[in-house]
Parts: structure tokens; sequence; C-alpha cells
């Protein structure tokens, strides 16, 4: 019997490749474009390609930018922008706020498991709108282990009063949110994106977050 749903943040409930792209555009136009005449798109395209979906710091990318475009700016300045802007451009996928919704009526406990920065992801949690449906956030930075270390998968498990057998998680990532959640006894449900091209077990595939709950209702 399934009774807690937990979810992944980054890919799964935040679009972050639009939200990416969106704050870059944002920022080029305020800084960038005012330094140096560098072509919009190659800028954006660059950034995103060096941010590596996430999995590269900011300090890395916009040092590597800086130098490449030759920009004479301060890395430090471009990063501090990032911190405090993101959220601003947070957009979530269709459909989340109307599956929070429904799986919060129908009683489920509903957790959050992200990796990353706590003031950094709780902005863009309290950005979606969000936080209220969820019981447990647990945030890398601030728990001191990240996915895919199943500490954290049976951390959220415990705080909110389930065992692991009860819970479903749902990510984007193959190794990082669906063989680990497995690992320890829970349901994965993969979010699927067509980046991953790695053959992996789970036990569900969404493509439409509205599907989570037909899933999760065949199984109980």
């Amino acid at each position: 019997m399934i009774r807690a749903i937990i979810f992944d943040l980054d890919g799964t409930l935040l679009d972050r490749h639009s939200s990416l792209h969106q704050f870059v555009g944002d920022q080029f136009e305020r800084i960038i474009k005012l330094t140096k005449d560098i072509d919009k798109e190659t800028y954006i395209n660059r950034f995103i390609e060096l941010d590596n979906r996430g999995y590269v710091w900011k300090d890395k990318v916009y040092q590597e930018l800086i130098m490449e475009f030759d920009l004479s700016l301060d890395w430090n300045d471009l990063l501090t922008d990032y911190k405090a802007g993101f959220c601003s451009h947070a957009i979530s996928f269709p459909n989340t706020i109307e599956m929070l919704e429904d799986l919060n009526q129908k009683g489920y406990k509903m957790g959050m498991i992200t990796n990353g920065f706590d003031n950094f992801q709780s902005s863009n949690i309290q950005a979606l709108g969000i936080e209220k449906y969820f019981e447990v956030i647990l945030i890398s930075e601030l728990e001191g282990i990240h996915k895919p270390d199943p500490a954290i998968f049976l951390r959220a498990a415990q705080m909110m009063g389930v065992i692991p057998e009860e819970c479903v998680y749902i990510g984007d990532h193959p190794t990082n949110d669906v063989v680990a959640c497995r690992s320890v006894g829970m349901k994965g449900i993969w979010k699927e994106d067509t980046y991953y091209k790695e053959q992996f077990e789970s036990d569900g595939i969404v493509r439409d977050l509205l599907d989570v709950e037909r899933i999760v209702r065949q199984w109980n």
C-alpha cells in the first residue's frame, strides 16, 4: 500500500531547462550585452552547455564564460545575480499544481528530496508556490547527504512516519532518483527525460505528471 509520494525537484517539478534559458536571457540583456557585443543565442547556448544540466556549479560556468568571451566582468557579481534572480524565472512543468492538489486531497503524505544549496532551492520551491503541499522537504546541503546516498531516502521515510515499501519516489535522473530509491525498497517512477539513454529498471514512467496518481491508484 503506497501511503507516501516523494518528489525530486529539478527536472521533475521544476522545468529547469526552460527556467535557466529564461534567466540567462534576462541576465544577458541586463548585464552581458552592455559589456560586449556578443550574439545572444550563442552566449545562452554556451552557458547551458557548460552548466551540464546543473551538475556544474555556476562559479565554474561564469569563470569559463568570462575567459571564452573575454568579458570585463567579475564572476562573483554574476554568481550573486544568479543566486538572487534565478527563482524569479522558475517555471514548473505543466499540471504540477493540479497533480499536487489531487494527491493532497486524496490523503497521500507528500515529501521532496532535492540535491542543491538550501537557500537557492528553497527560493525556487517558494517561487513555484508548492511548499505548502509537502510534509517533508529534504535539501542535500542541510541534510549533509545527497542523492543517490540511500540514507537520504530512508531519512525522508522515517520523518514521514512510513516504511520505504509504502513510498514511491518520482524523479528524472535514472541513477540518482530511480535506481537509488528502489535500492531502499521504495517504488521508483521515472519522470521521462529523453536526454538519458542508459538502460535501468523502474516501476513506472510518466510524461505528464497527472499520470502519477493513476499509477499509484493501480498499485493500491
